[in-house]
């Protein structure tokens, strides 16, 4: 595990680039995942300021996002499939038909997450996974629970999940009760993990999550025994750990 302080968000979303930008550069072709809310928007920015100087090329990347909201078409608004293509895929040269999320209006979930959890490995694996930390400590969208899922799944979200996703919405739009995401296994077979985490209010759950008991009711906690972890995240966040 590697830890990297940033001094704020805008230095923490510099440094997390720098190491997505890196994964681009060696392999061009590479397999990444993406994440979606607020905390990757910096880091979005940072890669697309790079595209448009010429220093990344996304030609040949494929993306394949953490989750989707059950029942919203991709052109929703509030879809996460609007969120990346607003955010990241309608400004660098990427290829929209290598950039995959589970669909949120699949008629049939088991056979949606059966399609998702095969097309990650029909495209090679993820070789770098980007994630944020939700304040219950849920990676994606796997919620505290009994178990740690495997695939692919659809989940009833926390009720603090919903309260916490419920400023992205508009007064009176209803949040969204379940999603699809990528399962704990699935998230663990990446090569790498991103983990960017960002503000005092996630210090508690981040110290849990990287210095606590590896349990399912602390679904991050599972990354402390990923061989190639990288967590960048700011002083606040950091606040618990004595990290110069």
């Amino acid at each position: 595990m590697h830890i990297y302080k940033a001094t704020d968000y805008q230095e923490m979303s510099r440094k997390a680039a720098n190491i997505i930008s890196a994964q681009i550069i060696i392999k061009p072709d590479c397999v990444l995942g993406l994440a979606t809310g607020s905390t990757p928007l910096g880091i979005y920015q940072q890669l697309i300021d790079w595209y448009k100087k010429g220093d990344l090329d996304f030609s040949n990347v494929k993306t394949v996002n953490l989750d989707e909201y059950k029942g919203l078409p991709a052109e929703n608004v509030q879809s996460y499939h609007y969120f990346m293509k607003k955010n990241l895929f309608d400004q660098v040269n990427i290829n929209s038909e290598t950039t995959y999320l589970p669909d949120g209006t699949a008629s049939d979930s088991e056979t949606e997450c059966t399609r998702f959890n095969n097309l990650i490995e029909e495209i090679g694996g993820i070789d770098l996974q980007l994630l944020g930390l939700g304040h219950n400590g849920h990676i994606g969208f796997n919620e505290p629970g009994e178990s740690f899922e495997k695939g692919t799944h659809c989940v009833a979200l926390a009720q603090s999940t919903i309260e916490a996703n419920s400023r992205l919405f508009d007064e009176g739009e209803i949040v969204p009760s379940h999603a699809y995401t990528m399962g704990i296994k699935t998230i663990m077979l990446a090569k790498k993990i991103l983990l960017v985490v960002s503000g005092e209010e996630k210090a508690d759950i981040l110290h849990k999550a990287l210095t606590g008991p590896v349990t399912p009711t602390l679904p991050a906690s599972i990354l402390q025994l990923h061989p190639d972890l990288t967590v960048v995240a700011d002083e606040a966040a950091l606040s618990k750990f004595d990290i110069e």
